[in-house]
Formats: structure tokens, sequence, C-alpha cells
């Protein structure tokens, strides 16, 4: 049995590669390495190029390699990119990852773990956010993953498919053994752009919004490590192979800090009191986004190791310097 990780050569595929073959998995990547690293890929795993929509392809390499189960991490995740190009988000997020689902049931996989996120909720009634709270995206990124998740419940319903949903908060960190981490030069990603900032990579950084109903006025989200997150993954794996029912859980420690948070934090970390410059909210981004996180707890048997602010900043910040030297060699 191996296991297929679509978007393996990035962020958080990576570091499931990683933790899959640390478990003694079999693993094949699938990237169409528009925004991975072949460096980003472990030396232990099979790394085919090409699109999780080429279903001719896709289901060759199920077959060629035996994949029993399919954790699904490509995709497009830049909320505002999303609401300019709302076309691309559909494609390759929805459709594409339709394509990729009819391929699972074409080969007769049987387990797909999908990387869904908190924007499917929207702007949130209640925080923390249950999974039942009913959905309502405010961005093409969160209805993008909000109907493929339609899509793979009920294609689950019809087929002997099973799947745990994850929906995650705001992914962060690096891996603790300094093999991978978020890689990508203008990558978004709050903790990443102050570590940048830090390191002198950009001379300021910015906060969206300083007016929205939170504690400081900016933006609250809860960060995730992203070790912490792909063992969910992994656990979600050994759920389904145990027989396990299909579940959609939230994948956040259930605490929020806000941008100024971070950014206190990263000063304190890095010793460096870099510039930050006001600007105005950016288009679709939800005040406050903190998970319920009990089911996923009581379900999976998840204990995340790493829930600490200070924690997950020291390993970005670790990781962005490993990567501004790998670089310049």
């Amino acid at each position: 049995m191996a296991v297929l990780v679509t978007g393996g050569a990035g962020y958080i595929g990576s570091h499931m590669a990683n933790e899959l073959i640390d478990a003694g998995e079999e693993v094949v990547v699938l990237d169409d390495m528009s925004a991975g690293f072949w460096w980003a890929v472990p030396p232990e795993a099979k790394l085919v190029q090409g699109d999780m929509g080429d279903q001719a392809l896709v289901e060759r390499t199920i077959r060629e390699h035996g994949i029993d189960a399919i954790a699904h991490f490509a995709a497009k995740i830049v909320v505002p990119d999303s609401v300019a190009d709302p076309l691309g988000y559909y494609l390759n997020n929805t459709v594409k990852a339709r394509s990729l689902i009819e391929s699972a049931v074409n080969t007769d996989v049987k387990h797909f773990i999908f990387s869904s996120t908190a924007a499917v909720y929207g702007e949130p009634t209640v925080n923390p956010i249950p999974e039942d709270l009913p959905l309502a995206p405010i961005n093409p990124y969160g209805r993008s993953k909000m109907m493929t998740e339609w899509i793979l419940k009920d294609t689950g319903a019809a087929h002997d498919l099973g799947y745990v949903i994850l929906r995650y908060f705001n992914v962060a960190g690096a891996d603790p053994k300094g093999r991978t981490g978020q890689s990508s030069p203008n990558a978004t990603h709050l903790i990443k752009v102050a570590a940048q900032t830090a390191l002198g990579k950009r001379p300021f950084m910015e906060v969206f919004g300083t007016d929205f109903q939170t504690k400081d006025g900016s933006g609250v989200r809860d960060y995730v490590q992203v070790t912490d997150l792909v063992r969910a993954h992994v656990a979600a794996l050994k759920h389904l192979r145990a027989g396990g029912e299909s579940l959609v859980c939230n994948c956040g420690y259930g605490s929020g800090y806000s941008v100024f948070d971070v950014i206190d934090v990263m000063k304190k970390v890095s010793g460096v009191d870099f510039a930050v410059k006001i600007s105005p909210r950016r288009a679709g981004d939800p005040a406050a986004l903190t998970a319920k996180a009990d089911r996923i707890r009581d379900k999976l048997n998840w204990r995340p190791e790493f829930d600490n602010l200070e924690t997950i900043i020291r390993q970005a910040l670790a990781w962005e310097d490993k990567l501004t030297k790998k670089n310049a060699s």
C-alpha cells in the first residue's frame, strides 16, 4: 500500500510526505511544480510531475504504485488572489479536485483526506467555531473549498470512498528537524512575512486593517503548527484504514492571536524592531477565526505537540534564515 500526496513539493505537502516516510509508509508525490520545490520532496518518496486534473496520469500512477489512500493538498490558497481570479480558483480547487476524486473512484482507492479551510465558515457568528456551524464563505477561495467538500461527501455516499475533511485554520512554523518549511518567496502567510521582515528581506510589514471588532483592532487567527497539522492527517489515515467513519474536523488549537500579537513575539524572538505599516483591510478577510477542536481530539486522538506561538515563530524564523543561506549558496 502507498499514499499519494498531491502538492507534495509544497509547504504542507512536503511535511506530510516526510511524516508518512517517518511512519514507514510508501509515498508517491504528485505535483505540477508550479509552486513546489524539487528539493522539498523527500528522497525516499517517488515524484511524479503532473497535473492532478490529468485523469489518465493520475489513474496510471495509482495503479502502478498500489495507492490505497490520497492526501490532497494541491490548491491555490491566497484569499485576495481568489477575489481577483475566481475562475482560476474554481478551476484548480474545485474542477481539478473533482477529477482527482473521480480518479480515486475509478481506481478503487478507499481513503481520501482533503485539505479544506476555515474560510468555509466566512464571518462566523461564534468563536471558537464548531464544525456544524452553517457554511457561509465570503470569498471564492472559501467557496471553492466548500464545493469540493460537497463533491467529496456526495461521492463518499455513492461509492465505497471513506474520507476525512480537515478544515485548517492558519498553518505556520516549520519541520522541527529542519527538513522543510514555507519556502515560497512571495508567500502571504503572516508569520512568514514577519520572519522575512525581521531578517531584512522586506523593508516593512503591513497590517491589513486595524478596525476589526477584536481586542486590538487587528485580525485574530488560530495558528496551528505544520507538523501538528500533518500528524492529524496521519491520524486520519489510520482512522480510515481501521474502518472508521467519514469525518469533518477542524484542525486548530482553539485559541487565537492577533496580528499585533504575532508581530510582538517575532520582534522578541528575532531581537529586531522592524518597521510596521498600517494598510486598509483586504477583500474577503474576516475579523476572527478560531477553532472548536474537540472533535479531532476525540475522534482521531490528535494530541498536538507544538501549541505555542513563540515555538512556532522560532521555527519559522530559523527556517527562513536557513532558506536565505540555501538560496545564497
